[in-house]
């Protein structure tokens, strides 16, 4: 092209879509077939069969590129794509006029391996629940009767909105207590686990009975703030029952996990916390028709025994003759009665006074045969039975015993006492016995 001709294409004014049909043609030219790696955020499979969705790029850059699949494609997939999944996508470069953007037709689609979130998802998850935070034991029944609900989500979002609609249609005698809270971004975890906390301290008429922690659908990244450690253990400590109602119908975040009731949208949370005013005012009739009948039903035995009793005192000279008849039953069996009674007592008194006859008997026995024993044994030990055999029993005269030849002195006086009497002696002389040793 000359220099005029450039000057031309400088001056020319396009038409918008004129324009983007040019870009689309030398992006087509340029980029005819092109291969890209990135992970899957926000699919949305239409009614059509066509899918759109965002590739984002794995190496947390930011970057992203619109993608639409077309029902052709999309009909080959061998697999089901997931938001945070990690995929190879073939197609071309285009431009969609509508909306001036820049996006890949997608031709072909193959799994590279699970996105660096998704793997983060799934260590999280396996950590949690090793740790059995997801436990069914730990989940709670719901209250029976929920006369206030705390709402847990972002004060702008269409799941507000959702909710509140369901429980006046549904529930209009239940109080909610919204607590704004931020759902999305790098500080909505901290945020919701504030809300988390405050709802818990609260007394009185703030007091609620159970907690719906709700939030509109959303990509992986969108949704992350419900799979952030934090916020999941502040659900599984809550005092409060919660009801999980994150996302769509698929999405399933850890907050869902550790809840204990899982609402698959937030207008289900909403239908799951409270049952319709409609089924209270039956239970009440109900209850009201029960009562009724039990009340009648005592009433009719009440008045039965008022009968009976009525008939009774009719004729009361009857009665006074039964009752007189009765008390000499009584009066026969009770001296029947005591004639056994104090015959029993006579015949134990009888054994037990021969019982203690013959315990005393026995024991007078015993006692003489030890008093005879004691006789026989002081008697072999009384000296006069020793003197009896022969032998004398020597005293110096004042009493005392005379045992050995060294207590003697030649012409000394002694006494011999003998069976029958005693006689005086003088020693004329002392002779020891050599045989035995002399006493020291």
């Amino acid at each position: 092209m000359n220099e005029l001709g450039r000057m031309d294409a400088a001056r020319m004014v396009w038409g918008v879509g004129a324009l983007l049909l040019a870009v689309s043609d030398s992006l087509a030219q340029r980029f005819a077939s092109v291969a890209v790696e990135g992970e899957i955020s926000g699919f949305v499979r239409a009614s059509s069969g066509h899918c759109y969705f965002t590739l984002k790029d794995g190496a947390g850059s930011g970057a992203a590129l619109r993608c639409a699949m077309f029902r052709r494609a999309a009909g080959l997939l061998d697999f089901s794509p997931q938001d945070g999944q990690k995929v190879q996508l073939r197609g071309r470069l285009a431009v969609y006029e509508a909306r001036g953007e820049l996006q890949l037709v997608v031709e072909s689609m193959s799994r590279a391996g699970v996105g660096a979130l998704y793997e983060q998802f799934l260590r999280l998850r396996a950590k949690l629940e090793a740790e059995g935070l997801f436990d069914a034991e730990r989940k709670r029944a719901l209250p029976g009767f929920v006369r206030r609900v705390a709402i847990i989500t972002s004060p702008v979002g269409a799941a507000l909105q959702d909710v509140l609609t369901a429980l006046a249609r549904r529930a209009p005698h239940v109080q909610a207590l919204v607590y704004p809270s931020l759902v999305q971004g790098e500080q909505a975890p901290a945020a919701l686990v504030r809300a988390l906390a405050q709802v818990n301290q609260e007394q009185g008429t703030r007091r609620a009975d159970l907690i719906l922690l709700v939030r509109g659908g959303g990509s992986l990244e969108d949704l992350w703030a419900f799979n952030d450690e934090r916020v999941v253990r502040a659900v599984a400590q809550s005092g409060l029952p919660v009801v999980c109602g994150v996302g769509h119908e698929t999405d399933i975040s850890l907050c869902d996990l550790a809840a204990d009731l899982r609402a698959p949208t937030p207008t289900a949370a909403a239908e799951l916390a409270a049952l319709p005013t409609q089924e209270w005012l039956e239970h009440l009739q109900s209850l009201q028709q029960r009562l009724r009948r039990s009340v009648l039903a005592h009433l009719d035995r009440r008045a039965q025994r008022l009968d009976r009793v009525s008939l009774r005192l009719a004729r009361p000279g009857a009665m006074v003759s039964r009752q007189h008849q009765r008390l000499n039953n009584l009066a026969n069996a009770l001296a029947q009665q005591l004639k056994r009674q104090l015959a029993q007592r006579q015949q134990r008194l009888e054994r037990l006074v021969l019982r203690r006859q013959h315990a005393q008997v026995m024991l007078m026995q015993r006692l003489q045969q030890r008093l005879h024993a004691q006789q026989q044994r002081l008697s072999a030990l009384d000296p006069q039975r020793v003197l009896s055999r022969g032998y004398v029993w020597l005293d110096d005269g004042a009493g005392q015993p005379i045992g050995s030849v060294t207590q003697l002195q030649p012409e000394q006086q002694a006494f011999a006492v003998l069976v029958d009497g005693r006689a005086q002696l003088r020693v004329e002389g002392v002779q020891p016995n050599l045989a035995l040793p002399a006493k020291e």
